[in-house]
């Protein structure tokens, strides 16, 4: 049983073998396709592989056709039955068993029934006796009644004998079995569920070898509804249609077995009711008032007659439902191409809704004509401008196929105006086959550049491999200055994701020239928009702000429309970078507010991404989680949306899931060649790895945070985010002892900061400072540092630094054994982390608080749970402290040669080599876990060591998952 026949059955696999190990019997039941028969089957198999001393497994499975042949279920089970276990039946049973085998004439008298009844218990006492039974029932809903009756007389007497039954049968939607009694008492029915969209997915696409495109998928999942048979038919069958067919509407090829499967019943209705049952198939919303409307006589009745058939009903308003959605498909591809236009056209002159009655023009006219592709290209511009991105994509795509053969510039016009719609409804195959149809086909420059343009949206944030596409398309612009604008623009973009923030620069202003030239506003607003953003990048806010100030001007201000909304949202990221929180969070859900459904799914995407960053900041930490689902759902394997998740899993989540999310967002970026969200997925990996305070995160913390730096440095960025970075990075290198390194990070970032520094930055920087002068023993220096960054902390509204700076001071000032003090930093920050959702963080609290109650017990910090014996302990203290061997032994009035033997076991198990990296590992416990360097009254140290052990795992990298427009 390979596991694409189970996909999505794993777990339900799982409880029915557990069901079986402590139940008579297990009965899986749910409608055809569902899956029952691969169920049982794959229970069987696992319960004969695991238990290889099963004696005996009967097996039925009866099909419709032998539901009238008597004792047809009994043939098939006792196929295995060996003839010597009938031997030993009495007389009578023997020759009424053997005569339902067919194997000997029919007793002749009246008591045959019973003997069968008799004989097969005591058959199946007979086997159960040389080892364990289980009987395979698949399909009781096909069980001739003599079968039937017989097992229902046996099961109910199998008590206490090793018998098992594994069934299943065919039930409608919601229904229960009705064959129940043919198993033990005590079986567990188990319903078959609909499979989940994803797994649909997964199915199809190991079903057929190759992925469909988004709509087309997403139009089987509709129309199969969880059924596995039926997604896997309709998979194979719009494989075999091709690219060149595309599914619109009802037009979903289904095959004619599983029509057949489908309709039996449905074919018997008459022509009246069929015709009523293609038009309700035909239209979105069928419903009563509709098809009267339509002209047909008396629809009511004779959707009568098809829910007497459980084909379709109509509920209390009317509205017609069929049975599965599949049924309606099944439906409309039943009839004559001739009937499904003729309904069409019947739709057509009926609805009055632009959108649809276009739709219905076009399956009404399936061929070339002007007037038809008019309508569907101007219900296409409606559909878009009332946010159905979706439809308006469709109708156009249906324009360009009605176009006349005889109009290429049109077709070619349609084709880019379908490509652009299905990009702002995120369909981004289907974009780019009409593109690259356009691309390969027209001698018209300027549109050869729109095909590009769609083509470079597609590519999502893997601009890296862009250029030679921009370069291609700025030859064709040659003389054309907004085509030219268009493409430097495009230029600019790739130059800020693959982080050449000069080369953006420059290729922004030549846009904004350009377009300025042109007359095109849109773009010049773009441009000085990507301007901004590289400017701010590069930490010149000055100049990011005189951008975006001319850029909201030229959009007539925030309530600009369209053209202002990246704008707005660049404000609010400023605003964000220079700690104006409230600012930024309501100038974005005013932003997410107007945008609604209007607006495409990379501008709702960006939003969404800017609002869980500022919702982090905020200390809104449950909504963050929410917001970055959101994000999830929309584009869930691109870089942003991973991103996003990791970010608001470090605020709101878990540590480990925000290092799982944090590195496929690192991975994803990598394969897009996208710079900018690689430094942001590499901060979150590292800021996840700082959340717990273990050492043996922390390497990682640093390598990620290394990265950042490395990268920042090549793209001379110096924004407020990557600074603060910087101070992260130094916070992770104190963890691993390297307090040498840390302090270099600082004084680089101290470097880079200058009067327009937000108090965020300067209050990271000074949170490592601080914990830095703790590390290297200087406790009460690095206390003093720390209060000043939760001073600086609490004139800002960002409650999540806050928190992790009062940890940190909570830290220090427990092991400084002022623990007055520290019970009140921590128990402030407990508190605000609970309020606020921080759960990693509150967390972390939580287990500082813990230690500072276990000191309090114990009395000193002690050496519990380290691996070292008190003299151990305090050797390692005294020497970690800078005292010398000979110090060390009059100290404790022991020899020099038991202060030489006991260091050698401290280093074997804290895993250093030398007084130093002792010293090191001893600070590294002071910050990391609270058992190490507790200051004492006379000066030295009270050090339980701790192993650190470190490594550094190489990254890894993993094939493109999704392209999507680029955000920045």
């Amino acid at each position: 049983m390979g596991a694409r026949s189970l996909t999505g059955r794993r777990e339900l696999l799982d409880a029915a073998r557990a069901e079986l190990t402590a139940r008579p019997g297990v009965l899986f039941h749910g409608p055809p396709g569902i899956g029952k028969s691969l169920l049982v089957a794959a229970l069987v198999a696992a319960v004969t592989a695991h238990a290889p001393c099963v004696g005996t497994v009967l097996h039925c499975s009866p099909a419709q056709e032998d539901a009238g042949l008597p004792f047809a279920g009994l043939v098939d089970l006792f196929t295995r039955v060996p003839e010597s276990a009938l031997e030993l039946l009495a007389p009578e049973p023997r020759a009424a068993l053997r005569a339902a085998l067919l194997r000997g004439p029919e007793p002749a008298d009246g008591r045959g029934r019973l003997a069968v009844r008799v004989a097969v218990l005591d058959v199946l006492r007979t086997l159960a006796a040389t080892g364990p039974v289980v009987l395979v029932l698949d399909g009781l809903q096909w069980l001739d009644d003599f079968t039937a009756e017989v097992l229902a007389f046996a099961v109910r007497r199998l008590d206490g004998l090793d018998v098992r039954v594994v069934a299943a049968e065919r039930v409608a939607d919601g229904e229960q079995p009705e064959r129940l009694r043919c198993c033990p008492p005590g079986t567990t029915e188990l319903p078959v569920p609909p499979l989940a969209d994803d797994e649909v997915a997964r199915l199809v696409r190991a079903g057929i070898g190759a992925d469909l495109p988004p709509g087309v998928l997403r139009a089987i999942q509709d129309a199969a509804a969880g059924n596995p048979l039926y997604a896997l038919e309709l998979g194979r069958a719009v494989a075999l249609r091709g690219p060149e067919r595309r599914v619109f509407g009802p037009a979903l090829p289904v095959p004619r077995r599983l029509r057949a499967l489908l309709l039996d019943e449905a074919r018997t209705l008459p022509e009246t009711a069929r015709r009523t049952l293609l038009l309700a198939s035909a239209a979105a919303r069928p419903d009563l008032t509709l098809l009267r409307a339509a002209g047909l006589p008396d629809p009511a009745a004779d959707l009568a007659q098809a829910e007497r058939l459980g084909v379709a009903t109509t509920d209390a308003g009317g509205t017609v439902r069929f049975r599965h959605p599949l049924v309606r498909a099944a439906v409309y591809a039943d009839a004559a191409e001739n009937d499904r236009r003729q309904a069409h056209a019947l739709l057509a002159r009926t609805i009055t809704e632009p959108v649809e009655q276009a739709r219905h023009l076009a399956h009404a006219r399936p061929h070339e004509d002007e007037a038809t592709a008019r309508t569907l290209l101007a219900a296409a511009e409606s559909a878009r401008r009332d946010g159905a991105l979706g439809a308006a994509s469709e109708l156009a795509g249906l324009a360009a196929r009605r176009t006349p053969g005889d109009r290429p510039a049109d077709r070619a016009d349609r084709l880019l105006a379908a490509a652009e719609y299905a990009c702002d409804a995120g369909q981004l195959q289907e974009a780019a086959e009409a593109a690259e149809t356009v691309l390969a086909a027209s001698g018209s420059a300027r549109r050869r550049v729109r095909a590009r343009l769609v083509l470079l949206r597609g590519a999502g944030q893997a601009l890296e491999g862009a250029g030679a596409l921009i370069q291609e398309g700025l030859r064709d612009a040659a003389g054309d200055p907004e085509a030219e604008a268009w493409l430097h623009h495009w230029a600019a973009v790739r130059g800020l994701l693959c982080g050449e923030l000069t080369e953006a620069a420059r290729h922004a202003r030549r846009a904004a020239r350009q377009a300025a030239v042109a007359g095109d506003t849109e773009t010049r607003i773009g441009a000085l928009a990507t301007l901004a953003r590289v400017r701010s990048l590069a930490g010149d806010p000055v100049a990011a702000d005189i951008a975006l100030k001319e850029a909201l001007t030229l959009a007539g201000g925030a309530d600009g429309g369209p053209q202002s909304w990246r704008l707005i949202r660049m404000r609010a990221i400023l605003a964000l970078d220079s700690d104006r929180v409230p600012e930024a969070r309501e100038q974005v859900i005013e932003l997410l507010a107007r945008i609604g459904e209007f607006a495409g799914v990379e501008e709702v995407m960006a939003t969404l991404v800017s609002l869980t960053r500022i919702q982090v900041r905020a200390g809104h930490c449950r909504e963050a989680l929410h917001t970055a689902a959101r994000c999830s759902r929309a584009m869930p394997q691109a870089a942003p949306a991973l991103y996003a998740a990791a970010l608001a899993a470090t605020a709101g989540g878990t540590a480990e899931e925000a290092r799982h999310l944090a590195e496929q967002a690192v991975r994803a970026s990598e394969t897009d060649g996208d710079r900018l969200f690689l430094l942001r997925a590499l901060a979150v990996r590292g800021q996840a790895g700082l959340l717990t305070g273990d050492p043996r995160e922390a390497a990682s913390a640093v390598e990620a945070l290394q990265r950042v730096r490395e990268l920042g440095t090549a793209m001379c960025a110096a924004d407020p985010p990557l600074l603060h970075w910087y101070g992260d990075l130094a916070e992770a290198l104190v963890l691993l002892g390297e307090t040498d390194e840390a302090e270099a990070v600082v004084r680089e970032a101290r470097a880079r900061t200058a009067g327009h520094t937000p108090g965020s930055v300067l209050a990271a920087l000074e949170r490592a400072e601080g914990l830095r002068e703790a590390g290297t023993g200087r406790a009460k220096e690095g206390a003093a540092r720390l209060r000043g960054a939760v001073d600086r902390l609490r004139q800002l509204p960002l409650p999540v630094e806050l928190v992790r700076t009062l940890i940190a001071l909570g830290a220090v000032e427990r092991r400084s054994r002022r623990r007055s003090v520290a019970r009140a930093v921590l128990g402030e920050a407990l508190e605000t982390a609970t309020r606020i959702g921080a759960a990693p963080l509150a967390a972390r609290a939580r287990d500082e608080l813990s230690r500072l109650d276990a000191g309090d017990r114990s009395g000193e910090a002690g050496a519990g749970g380290t691996g070292l014996t008190p003299t151990e302990a305090r050797i390692a203290e005294l020497v970690g402290g800078g005292a010398t061997n000979r110090e060390v032994a009059a100290k404790l009035f022991i020899s020099v040669k038991t202060v030489e033997g006991t260091l050698s076991r401290v280093y074997r198990k804290v895993g250093v080599r030398s007084r130093t990296a002792l010293a090191h590992a001893m600070a590294v416990a002071v910050i990391a876990s609270g058992t190490a360097v507790e200051s004492r009254d006379d000066g030295q140290a009270d050090v339980p060591a701790q192993a650190v052990t470190v490594s550094r795992p190489s990254p890894t990298r993993t094939p493109p998952s999704s392209r999507h427009t680029p955000l920045t």
